[in-house]
C-alpha cells in the first residue's frame, strides 16, 4: 500500500516508475508477450501482430498530436509514404532489409519536414484541413508515379529475412513486431522526459507562454513532424510486410480516423494510454464481428457487406462516448480504478 508520491529531486521527477510493484508487473507482461507464440492459434498471433505495428504508428501521432497538441488528420500519408518507402527499396532497388525500414522511416520524415513548414502558422483546425489535404496529394502522386509505384496495381512486398531469420513464419513476424514496438515505446517514453519532450508539452499547453520561455516554436513543432513522421513510416513498413502487398487502397483516410480515436480513447498525451487505446480500438471491431456472428441473420450479413462503415461507426461512437463520459479516457479510468484500490476505505 502507497499513502503517496514524494519526489526530492528532478531525477527522481522524470522517472519512467519508481515502483517495484510496476517494474514486476511489466517484466511479467513482456515475458508473456514473448511466449505467446507457442500457446496461442493463428487468429489471436494474427490479431496481436495487428496490434503491436498499429502501436508503433499510433505512438508517432502521439508525439505530435499528444505531446505537442498539433491536430493531424493526414497521419495515414506518413503510414502510406513508409510503406512504399520500404516496398519500394526491397522490390525496385533490392535493398537489405535493415536499409529499407531506414528508408521508410526517411521518407516520411522528409515528407513531414515538407508539409511542416507551411503548416507552421496554422492551429486547430487550420492545420488538420492543411494535413488531410496532404494525404489527398500522396496519394495522387502515388497513383501517377506510373511503373515506380506500381500505381494503382501497387508492389508486392515479400517477407525479409532478418539476422539468418525468415520472416514467412507469423511467429518470426510477430516477434519483429515486438520488438520494434517496445523499442519505440522506449524512445517515446524517454523523448517525454527530455529537455525535448518538456518543450513539446509546453506548446501543447500554452504556446504563448512556451514562447515567453524562450521556447523556439517553429523549431519544435517541426522536429515534432519529422519525429512523427518518421515513427510512423516504420509502422507503415511494418504493415507492407505483415500484407505482403501495398496499393493506396490499402490505406484509406479511416486509418487516421482510427489512430485519432485511439489516441482519444487511450488518452490524450500518454504512451500507456496510446497502448490501451491500440489494444481497444483494434480488438472492438473483432468483438462486434463475434457478436453479430452470434444474432446470425441480417446481422452477419450486414458486417459482411458493411464493414468498412461498421468500424466508422464504431469509431465514431468511441469518440463521442469518452469524450461525453470521460476524456481522460482509458487511461483516466485506470487511474481512477487504482486510486480506489490504494486508498480503499478512505474516498479521498
Amino acid at each position: 500500500m502507497r499513502s503517496g508520491f514524494f519526489k526530492q529531486d528532478f531525477s527522481e521527477l522524470v522517472a519512467l516508475t519508481d515502483s517495484r510493484l510496476v517494474k514486476t508487473w511489466l517484466a511479467i507482461l513482456v515475458a508473456a508477450l514473448v511466449v505467446l507464440p507457442w500457446v496461442a492459434n493463428a487468429y489471436l498471433l494474427s490479431h496481436m501482430t495487428v496490434i503491436l505495428f498499429t502501436l508503433v504508428a499510433v505512438l508517432g501521432l502521439n508525439v505530435l498530436t499528444g505531446f505537442t497538441g498539433l491536430i493531424s488528420l493526414g497521419h495515414v500519408a506518413f503510414l502510406m509514404l513508409g510503406a512504399y518507402g520500404y516496398a519500394i527499396a526491397v522490390s525496385r532497388f533490392g535493398w537489405h532489409p535493415l536499409l529499407a525500414f531506414g528508408m521508410a522511416g526517411v521518407v516520411p520524415a522528409v515528407a513531414g519536414l515538407v508539409v511542416g513548414v507551411p503548416s507552421l502558422r496554422l492551429k486547430g483546425l487550420y492545420l488538420a484541413i492543411t494535413t488531410l489535404a496532404f494525404s489527398f496529394i500522396v496519394s495522387a502522386v502515388i497513383l501517377a508515379g506510373g511503373k515506380f509505384t506500381g500505381a494503382a496495381r501497387g508492389i508486392q512486398v515479400p517477407r525479409p529475412t532478418l539476422f539468418g531469420i525468415s520472416l514467412a513464419d507469423d511467429k518470426s513476424l510477430y516477434g519483429l513486431c515486438l520488438a520494434i514496438a517496445v523499442l519505440t515505446v522506449l524512445v517515446v517514453l524517454n523523448i517525454r522526459r527530455t529537455r525535448l519532450g518538456r518543450a513539446f508539452v509546453a506548446i501543447r499547453d500554452n504556446d504563448i507562454a512556451a514562447r515567453a520561455m524562450g521556447i523556439n516554436l517553429w523549431r519544435y513543432k517541426l522536429v515534432a513532424f519529422v519525429i512523427s513522421a518518421f515513427i510512423t513510416g516504420i509502422g507503415g513498413a511494418l504493415m507492407a510486410i505483415y500484407i505482403n502487398f501495398v496499393t493506396v487502397e490499402g490505406f484509406p483516410f479511416l486509418l487516421s480516423i482510427e489512430a485519432l480515436a485511439i489516441i482519444v480513447v487511450g488518452g490524450v498525451g500518454s504512451v500507456l494510454g496510446a497502448v490501451l487505446g491500440t489494444v481497444f480500438i483494434v480488438t472492438l471491431p473483432e468483438v462486434v464481428a463475434a457478436l453479430f456472428g452470434l444474432l446470425g441473420g441480417r446481422y452477419a450479413e450486414v458486417l459482411t457487406t458493411s464493414a468498412h462503415e461498421v468500424k466508422s461507426m464504431l469509431y465514431g461512437i468511441a469518440i463521442i462516448a469518452f469524450l461525453r463520459f470521460d476524456s481522460r479516457g482509458l487511461l483516466g479510468m485506470w487511474h481512477d480504478l487504482r486510486h480506489r484500490w490504494i486508498h480503499w476505505p478512505l474516498r479521498y
